[in-house]
This record gives C-alpha cells, sequence and structure tokens, in this order.
C-alpha cells in the first residue's frame, strides 16, 4: 500500500548539496571551475492528482556555488527556492520508490566571494551596475530538477537530486562579455512526512 496514500501531506527536508557553477568565462572559454559543499533545507507539500502521481511545490533555502582547484577561490551563494515537481511513487516492498522532475524558480538572498580567506559580499542585480564595486550575479535563477529516493512506511524518506540551471546569472558587463554562469549540481536528503 502506498504511504499516504489519496491525501495531501506535507513535510519537512533537509541535505547536502554538492554544486558547481558551469558556463563560460568573459572570452568565451570553458570555466574550470570544482564543487563546493553547501546544504539545503525547507518544507513541501504533496497534492495527490492520480494514483501513485503527486503535485509537489516546496519551498527551500539552498546554498551553491563553486571553487578553484586549490580551493583558494570560492563563490558562496544562498537562494530561496520554489520547487514544483511531478512525482510518481510506486509501491516497492513495504514503502515506495519516489521518482520525480520539474521546475525550479528561486531568488538570490545572500553570499560572498572569497578569496585566499578573504570574503567580500556579492551583490544580486538584475543588471549589471558599473557603480557597485561588489561582485554582481543576477538576482532570478531558474531550472529543472530530478530525483530518485524511497520513502519507508514510518514517513521517513531519503532522496537524491540533481539540478541543471537554465539561466545565466551573469549580469553582462558589456556586449563584448561572452560569460554564461550557471548552477548545476546534486545532493542527498532526508524527510519526514506528516
Amino acid at each position: 500500500m502506498t504511504v499516504n496514500a489519496g491525501r495531501t501531506t506535507f513535510g519537512i527536508r533537509a541535505g547536502v548539496n554538492f554544486q558547481n557553477i558551469n558556463g563560460k568565462n568573459m572570452d568565451g572559454g570553458d570555466l574550470e571551475n570544482h564543487v563546493l559543499t553547501g546544504f539545503n533545507a525547507g518544507v513541501n507539500a504533496e497534492v495527490p492528482i492520480g494514483t501513485g502521481f503527486y503535485v509537489q511545490p516546496g519551498l527551500l533555502y539552498s546554498q551553491k556555488g563553486a571553487q578553484s582547484e586549490n580551493k583558494v577561490n570560492k563563490v558562496h551563494l544562498s537562494y530561496v527556492e520554489l520547487p514544483v515537481n511531478l512525482v510518481y511513487k510506486p509501491i516497492l516492498g513495504s514503502g515506495n520508490m519516489v521518482l520525480g522532475f520539474g521546475p525550479y524558480a528561486a531568488l538570490g538572498v545572500g553570499g560572498n566571494v572569497e578569496t585566499n580567506g578573504n570574503k567580500t559580499k556579492v551583490e544580486f542585480v538584475s543588471d549589471y551596475e558599473p557603480s557597485t564595486p561588489a561582485p554582481q550575479f543576477k538576482k532570478f535563477d531558474a531550472g529543472a530538477n530530478f530525483l530518485a529516493g524511497y520513502e519507508f512506511v514510518s514517513r521517513l524518506s531519503f532522496q537524491l537530486n540533481a539540478q541543471l540551471g537554465l539561466v545565466n546569472i551573469n549580469p553582462e558587463i558589456s556586449t563584448n562579455d561572452k560569460s554564461k554562469l550557471k548552477n548545476t549540481g546534486f545532493g542527498v536528503s532526508l524527510g519526514y512526512r506528516f
């Protein structure tokens, strides 16, 4: 039998992010960033729409970013995210497998750029602001989520997720700026449904 079948439920979830910023630098060359560890935490609802199928909107705080190979330079970005996933939960053993995908939208709420231990606060902007000396990133991000996991009969769940940013978060500095920065990553999390 499906755990919590046929009714809307609410849940909490928290886990670890392994994020990167992929794309192109100002000259159009590939970025050579490496994964940065952060965390995510939030709440979600699960609304049944058919046998084993659910719409799962949520609200998450999520840390993203990237670091250089030698870990001297790091970009820490924090977002409030609104994912809306379509989830399928077929019965597997005494619980349910959890498979899903969907879009997310996010707003930048904080962060810093760290170089040799010195941190500079970032500014989230709509467009590049030449009068602002701080590192700048676009405030809005959006992309796609993919998830797979298992929900136990105890209502605890374990989940693997991947995220593909589809929006360039780099504000264009000039017409010659070929930079394209996109958040990408994966994570693991634990959850509980009420």
